[in-house]
């Protein structure tokens, strides 16, 4: 339980409206977007400034209390659950645009800001933020820099590593640190801008970031490439990489996942088809019409059944929208869904969806796959339902097994979810114990006390060894 005493100081420097005990909002800040994952914490509270941030953490090191930092929490790794308890603190009153720097082409948000808010602000401006995660309607742009969000448009310009040159965020101990800043190049000493960036607030609260912008593309086109032969499609996205021409996205989907996005969107696609590459160039006029005519005579020569493009922007946008939504839609099917994310390099994706299918079948369950297939980053979608416990086993026993084969094609765990409670297990295969222990001792170094978001990226045990061929 939390002394009376500390909350009495939290509450001093918030004020009492933005530090809450009830039950109903210690419940609502139990859980995030991870199925089947919950633990109650023992006060939430909402800082306005970085000058609060530090003062609470200055609280909690005194006291050697659990502090999470959280945006919307719709993570998928159970990042911002509350596992060994303590105070919940959420970002969302601080949501400022402090700045957009037109000569030097950044902007500098608080973390609490909306993705899609920041993103729309900022295209209104005439100038492109690319990272695009699925959940950018309601995620952060602070949570998209603790799990390091990918998206629709990876391939082509990257992730949210990508677009962050500087930080300030706050240390357990409650030291404010700045890192980076509105440049393009600094090679003064370690890049702790590119650490912070993906560390799950294991490392620090961040409380500003600046962020890089570019020029908008000045022409899109959108196309569909429908399969009735699974490999067909996925041999596709490995010939348009050989070809030398990286899409702005590279999207896939399999027949169980088409036929519910279907049904979502009243988009009226053929339901015979065994997947869908969803495609979009941008970019200069030549160059997109160009690529847009050579993407399509490569899926004419891996025989796909129908080619279509976009007529129009409100098409292609409509499009695009239903591919975000393929996660909302599989929700619908059963009461549990479990979203995972097996990255493999580019030409192993055909081998990749195959093993999946294998080992569905294997298990009895029912995976759907959809994802990022040009840069690899494939999401294996299992609906299910956690009352079912031998069910529920055999799902989990599917995806150890589709990390292991992600693992031997020579790819990840995750490529965009995070680590989290979920791939903590999981961790040691991908970078070995010897990276476990540096790791760690970053870790060690940033917060001695182990109260930042403590009990995730490191497992008490990992799983079994696996044998890596790398085929």
């Amino acid at each position: 339980m939390l002394e009376n005493q500390v909350k009495a100081k939290l509450r001093g420097i918030v004020g009492d409206a933005y530090f809450k005990d009830d039950i109903e909002t210690l419940v609502t800040h139990s859980y995030d977007g991870t199925p089947m994952l919950q633990q109650l914490p023992e006060g939430v509270i909402y800082p306005q400034n970085t000058a609060q941030v530090s003062a609470i953490m200055k609280v909690m090191s005194e006291h050697q209390i659990p502090l999470i930092s959280r945006g919307s929490g719709t993570n998928l790794c159970g990042g911002t659950v509350p596992v060994q308890g303590g105070i919940v603190m959420v970002m969302h009153r601080m949501n400022a645009i402090l700045e957009v720097d037109m000569q030097n082409l950044t902007a500098t948000v608080q973390p609490g800001i909306i993705t899609k808010t920041f993103i729309e602000h900022i295209e209104g401006l005439g100038l492109f933020y690319p990272p695009d995660p699925s959940s950018m309607a309601i995620s952060t742009i602070g949570g998209n820099i603790a799990e390091c969000s990918g998206g629709l448009r990876g391939l082509k310009y990257g992730t949210t590593k990508d677009y962050v040159i500087g930080l300030e965020c706050v240390l357990a101990s409650g030291e404010i640190m700045r890192t980076g800043g509105k440049l393009m190049k600094d090679v003064a000493g370690y890049d702790l801008t590119k650490l912070l960036v993906g560390s799950e607030g294991t490392l620090a609260v961040i409380t500003e970031a600046t962020l890089k912008l570019i020029p908008p593309p000045k022409h899109k086109k959108t196309m569909l490439a429908m399969f009735k032969d699974m490999y067909g499609a996925a041999r596709t996205v490995s010939a348009i990489i050989e070809n030398r021409i990286i899409p702005a996205t590279l999207e896939f989907m399999d027949n169980p996942t088409i036929r519910v996005v279907n049904d979502f969107a009243k988009l009226g696609l053929p339901l015979d088809m065994e997947a869908i590459l969803l495609i979009e160039q941008d970019g200069e006029f030549e160059t997109v019409e160009r690529d847009i005519a050579r993407i399509s005579e490569i899926c004419q020569e891996e025989h796909a059944d129908q080619i279509s493009i976009a007529s129009n922007q409100e098409e292609a946008l409509k499009l695009l929208t239903a591919r975000r939504s393929a996660f909302t839609a599989l929700a619908r099917l059963r009461p549990t869904t479990i979203l995972e994310d097996a990255t493999v390099p580019r030409s192993k994706i055909a081998e990749m969806v195959q093993q999946i299918n294998r080992i569905a079948k294997k298990y009895d369950v029912q995976i759907c796959t959809f994802g990022h297939a040009g840069d690899g980053n494939l999401h294996p979608t299992a609906t299910t339902d956690a009352r079912n416990h031998d069910e529920i086993e055999r799902v989990e026993a599917a995806f150890e097994e589709i990390f292991e084969e992600a693992i031997r094609f020579g790819g990840t765990i995750t490529g965009e979810h995070g680590v989290g409670l979920v791939k903590a297990p999981f961790l040691e295969w991908k970078v070995g114990s010897a990276g476990i222990a540096i790791m760690m001792n970053i870790k060690q170094g940033f917060d001695p006390l182990n109260i930042l978001n403590p009990g995730k990226m490191f497992a008490k045990e990992s799983r079994r060894r696996v044998v890596i061929d790398h085929v």
